[in-house]
This record gives C-alpha cells, structure tokens and sequence, in this order.
C-alpha cells in the first residue's frame, strides 16, 4: 500500500460525515480510429444540486482509478485518459466541513500532500491526460484539470475559479504552481487574487478559453462527444496544441506586484491569504513545480491552523446557510400572497426598492408622492434603469415592456393602494412623518395588507401606536445601495403577529435578500455597531487625535473603506442623524460629535476632497474642526474602538436584538462589507481577546470560527 493511501485512509477516519465522491472508469474506442480511451468520471451520486467535492475518501477513489489506468497506459491498453463530471458539475474542490474539524498541524500538512499525490499522477502516466470540463469547477476542481497534458471547457460552464483566497486559504492542490506556468503570472494573478478578492468572481467558458486555461471550447449539448473528436484528433498529431511563450521576466514581477497592490487595497495586510498565494506565484517562475507544491503544502497547513480560514468559512457558511434559513421567522405556511406592492415616497430609496420589487415579483407596483413632478422622476427612474439592464442584454425587449408595464405612479393614495398586499414607505425619517403616512396608507389599504418601513433607526412599534391594525406594521431595512447589498433587517414591532412577519419574510426570500430577524431596538443591528464604531473614531478626532491617524488606527481589520470614507458614502447627514436618535436611546455611550454638527452644518459632503486622485482632508473642513489636546496613538485608537464594539455588541445580545452573536456577523457581511477573514466581528474580537476583556467571556464556543480545543 502507498504512503498516499495509507495518508488518506488515516484522513477519511478523522472525517467520517464527507459526502463521497466516486471515481467511474470507462473504456472505450475514440473517434477516427485514434485508439482505446479510458475516461475517469467524479460522481458523488447526487444530483447537480450537491456538487462533487474531494475529501480524503474521495481522493482515495480518484487515486485507485489513477492506479487502474497507469497500469493500461503502461501496458499499452490504452493512448489516452480523460477526467470529465457528472451533469452540470465537474468538481468544486475540497470538502471545507473536512477542514473544519482538523486540530492538528500534522493532519492539515496531509490534506495538502494528498491532494498533490494523487493529482500529481495525472501529469505521470505514460499517456496523455485530458480534462474535460463540463460544468461548475472551483478550488481543486480547476486543479485536478490543471495537472492534465490538454484541457476543453464547455461553453455553457456557468461558474469557474480558484476561490481559496477569499476564504482565507491559497490554491493548495496545484493552483498557485500550474497556473502562472501554463497562462503567465499576469493572468494567473487576475484568475487566483482579483477575482478572488472581488467578491469571489466566477469565470464563465468563453472566458475560461481566452485566458488560455483551456485548448479548445464546444457547446453544451454535444461537449463530451466533441471533446473526445478533439481528443481523436490530438492523439493522431492532426491537431497540434501551441501555447504562448510566457514572459519569466520582468512581466513576471509586475503580474506578482500588482497582485500585492491589490491585496493592499482590499485587505491592507490583515489577512495572510493572498500573500501567501503571491510569495508561491512569485517563486514559480523558475519552473519547479515540486518546490511549488512543497510551498503550496506549507502555506495551506499553516492557514488551516489560523484564524482567518476558520473565519472565512465560519462567514461562508452563515451567508450559504443560517442566511437561507433565518433565525427566529414565523412558520413560512403562515406567509399571504403578494400580488401588487405599494411603495410610498419616490426619491431615489424608494424608486431603487420600486426596481427590486418590480424585477423580483414582477407585480404590480405603485408609487405615491406629494407632488407629480416627483411621482414622473420615480417611475423615470425605474424605466431609465430597465432600459439599461436591456441595453446590457440582461433581459429582452418584451421583457423591458412588460416591466415597464407594471410601474406607475399615483398623487391618490387610495387610487393606488386600495388593492395593494405589502406597502413600504420610504420617507423622510423623522417618526411624525411616519406615523401621518401610516394613518394615511391604512385608512385606504385592504385589511390584510403589510405596512412596511424602511427606517433605519426609529421605533417600529412608536410608529405603528396610533394604528387601529398595529399588528400588520414590520420594520424591512434595507441598506444602500439596494441593489448590492443583500442584507434586510426584518423588524419585529411590539404588536406585530406572525402573519405579517412570514408574509414579510416570504417577501425578503422572493426578493433574494438575506434577511435577519431583528428586535425593534434603536438603530437595529448594523447601524447601531457602526454608528458605536464611528461615533469612537469622532471622540478621539473631536479629543485631539489627528484625523489620519484615528483613519488608519483601524486598517489592520481591512474593512472595504475607511471610517470617513464610508461616512461620506452613507453621507454626514445621515450619519448625524442617527448618532441623536442612539444618544437618545443610550447617552451614556453614544455621543453626538460637535464636529460632525459643524460639517453638515456648513454642507459639507464629507472629510476628504479627491483632488490628487486619493483622499485628503478637505482644508474647509480642517479649519471647522475644533479638536482637545489629547493624542492617542495607532494603537490606543484601535483598542478604544475595539472596546466599545464588544461592549455594544455584548449589551445587544444581553437585550436578545437578535437570537445569536451569529446573526450580529451575518448583518455585518452581508449589510455593511465586513470582510470575510473577520467572520463579521466577533470571532476576531474573540480572536484578539477583546471579548473577554471587555465582557469577560468569548462571543463563539472555541471551534466556532476557531481552531477546536
């Protein structure tokens, strides 16, 4: 027996629940009289919706097929073996639930080793290989096919990428060695760091093949028959594959550079993954694709022992699950139809939810404002933006005309609503409006129909008070810009029934949003945490503290922007506001900043004029601000305002706003673009003993988001 099976025999006992994929032989006579074949397809026995992944049990059966077919190829049985998937899936690298549960160094060292032992033997064989990629490929998915002499792609393969570094880890099984190898650095960096770093990008088949990733592309319908004529032809020398020269010079140290720029720019050195991946491109230019594995081998084991990995699947894992299943929603059973939806308001909120509501329940949807000429700049707006999604080809003509269709806007609320099933009012947000729009919306709505708001800091129930029907008003916050960010906060009100907060919740789903049960406490979830988060950044700005070094004291949790930048973004107004409805609630802790006062006082849109092309303090706003005398450091900035997050996080689960520390990372990935490798918050707060500083206890069990005890 192999060391390499005796390695994954070891491994498949530690993992006892993986889904196992299985390795089918086949043989048979290719086209054009090119010889006997054997084909390996992976297969773990379900359909397209559990995608074929590789744990140790599943390496295991690739290796003794790869044992079967190195025996014909050597005993000249055979010319040629392929690699293909099952329908719709090639593979989509390894099992993550494997991971999870690995304690030991030593066992994480053997999931690298054993994905390169087995994979490895492809590029052996004393025939060619061939890869062919049928339908979605990720991780060691792309890998197993990189280790192959040829590869096709089909051009219907809808998702297809190297995602490790989005989650905390390299391309561990070939990734970060092959291909700079086989297409240059340049690209390898685009497909293995921006890609991965943009929101985990997936590349599609035509894209696949123009990166050279690829030797040739065919449709979907006939691929695995067009592959193997390709692979007839090839074989007999019909056919020969060039690939373009790659540049090992100075092309080479660009690529590796630009791939450290943004890395800089997307997680400012806080999380090791992507520079890991570049230190293993960078060294791989001299061709030895042993020391690459080796490397490969190191940094996965040493990533797998780390915090960030275990953060970045802990929020993979949130976002793919717990956001599917909300915590705490009604019986979905209890939901009521929605047939015609009434937004009230049509400034650009309310005209960005008309959109979404428009192109996800293709209902019937109506504004309403105080005047026509607002009324005509919402629905302008919602047809402008339909006639871009079918200039982009995202949608025909017919479609944009039935859309288009369904939008219209009334001054006559009840001409508007008197059929409506779900109305969102999107107002100005000042709790006297909100309650005059509700008397006015109920007096003319059907009995059974949801008032929703949008507010993103009042009290929902405070709201729904003067109501003769409180229990049909439901808080859905939704954050800006709508279209982007999935997160809705789904608000309870004192008096709201179960009915109309699964109707919402049914909506939410219907919409393709993550929604997160929350309690009707001021500001909710993700505001009340940044307005906390920036109100201290303020204090130690207003108490003397130089604005760029209070700016970037908080860098090493790579956030997507800046405390200021992203002020300016959710805009100083709105961000003042906010800060005196939680000074209301909690003036212990929340401050309202004379500084910030100043700024929107004088119209200002934000800190920083872009003059020069990067931020720089705006000098009308360095002559209003009035800041103390005391100097905090890098360091004593980023304590303060670690401190407070933990403690307002801490009081929030105390008051039960939402049911889990889980939820408060959930609103913050998908709410706010908290970053992966933090798992939101609170497992770094755990992970850098700030918890239990400030709380005296951990938010998460150790082994959640964590290296188990």
């Amino acid at each position: 027996m192999s060391t390499t099976a005796e390695l994954l025999k070891q491994a498949s006992e530690l993992f006892p629940d993986e889904v196992v994929t299985s390795a089918h032989v086949r043989h048979f006579d290719l086209p054009l009289g090119a010889g006997r074949f054997a084909l390996i397809t992976l297969d773990n026995g379900h359909d397209h919706t559990k995608p074929t992944t590789f744990g140790p049990a599943s390496l295991a059966n690739l290796n003794a097929a790869i044992d079967q077919v190195e025996k014909e190829a050597a005993d000249g049985e055979i010319v040629g073996a392929g690699i293909t998937g099952k329908p719709f899936i090639f593979a989509v690298g390894a099992d993550l639930k494997g991971v999870e549960i690995l304690k030991e160094y030593e066992h994480a060292l053997a999931i690298g080793k054993g994905g390169h032992e087995v994979f490895k033997r492809l590029s052996k064989l004393a025939v060619p290989t061939f890869a062919y990629y049928n339908g979605a490929a990720m991780g060691g998915g792309v890998e197993v096919g990189l280790h192959c002499t040829y590869r096709t792609v089909s051009s219907a393969v809808p998702a297809f990428s190297l995602p490790e570094v989005f989650l905390g880890l390299v391309p561990g099984w070939g990734g970060c060695t092959l291909l700079p190898n086989l297409i240059g650095a340049d690209k390898a960096v685009s497909v293995i760091i921006e890609n991965s770093l943009n929101q985990n990008k997936q590349l599609k088949g035509k894209q696949i093949y123009e990166l050279g990733i690829a030797d040739a592309i065919f449709e979907g319908a006939d691929f695995l028959e067009q592959s193997l004529i390709w692979t007839a032809s090839v074989l007999k020398g019909e056919l020969e594959i060039e690939r373009p020269v790659i540049d090992r010079g100075e092309g080479w140290d660009q690529a590796v550079a630009k791939g450290r720029f943004i890395a800089d720019s997307k997680v400012h050195g806080a999380a090791p993954a992507a520079y890991r991946a570049l230190d293993i491109i960078a060294a791989a230019r001299n061709g030895d694709l042993q020391q690459g594995y080796d490397a490969e081998d190191k940094a996965l084991a040493d990533l797998i022992m780390g915090g960030e990995l275990r953060s970045g699947i802990y929020a993979f894992n949130l976002v793919q699950k717990r956001g599917k299943r909300p915590a705490g929603a009604p019986d979905k059973s209890l939901a009521r139809p929605v047939t015609k939806v009434g937004v009230v308001g049509a400034g650009l909120m309310a005209s960005q939810l008309a959109l979404l509501f428009l192109r996800r329940l293709e209902v019937p949807v109506v504004l309403t404002d105080i005047d026509q000429e607002r009324v005509d700049k919402g629905v302008g707006y919602v047809h402008a933006e339909i006639d871009k999604l079918l200039g982009k080809g995202r949608i025909n003509q017919d479609k944009a005309n039935r859309l288009k269709a369904l939008v219209t806007g009334v001054l006559d609320k009840a001409e508007g609503f008197a059929d409506a099933d779900f109305i969102i009012e999107a107002v100005f947000e000042e709790m006297g409006v909100k309650q005059k729009v509700f008397a006015e919306v109920e007096a003319v709505a059907p009995a059974h129909a949801i008032l929703a708001t949008n507010t993103s800091s009042l009290s929902v129930s405070e709201m729904a008070s003067k109501l003769k029907h409180p229990e049909r008003v439901v808080g859905f916050h939704f954050f800006n810009p709508v279209a982007v960010l999935p997160l809705l906060e789904i608000v309870r009100g004192e008096q709201t029934d179960d009915a109309s907060l699964a109707t919402a919740f049914g909506v939410a789903k219907k919409l393709k949003k993550t929604a997160v049960l929350v309690k009707d406490a001021p500001a909710f979830v993700v505001n009340r945490i940044l307005t906390r988060f920036m109100g201290e950044i303020q204090n130690v700005i207003d108490e003397g503290t130089p604005v760029e070094v209070a700016e970037k004291a908080v860098e090493p949790l790579g956030l997507p922007m800046s405390p200021l930048v992203l002020l300016e973004l959710v805009g100083p107004a709105i961000g003042l506001h906010v800060s005196e409805t939680l000074n209301k609630a909690f003036p212990d802790r929340f401050t309202v900043s004379p500084n910030l006062k100043a700024v929107v006082e004088a119209g200002k849109r934000g800190f920083y004029v872009y003059d020069s092309g990067k931020p720089e303090l705006d000098p009308e706003v360095a002559a209003l601000l009035k800041q103390g005398d005391s100097v905090l450091t890098e360091e004593q900035v980023r304590e303060r305002v670690l401190d407070a997050v933990a403690q307002e996080i801490g009081l929030m689960l105390d008051e039960g706003v939402v049911a889990e520390a889980q939820d408060i990372d959930l609103c913050l990935i998908t709410g706010a673009g908290w970053p992966f490798h933090l798992g939101g918050i609170t497992p770094y707060l755990d992970r850098e003993g700030v918890s239990e500083r400030v709380n005296g206890r951990r938010f998460l069990a150790q082994g959640v988001a964590s290296v188990p005890a």
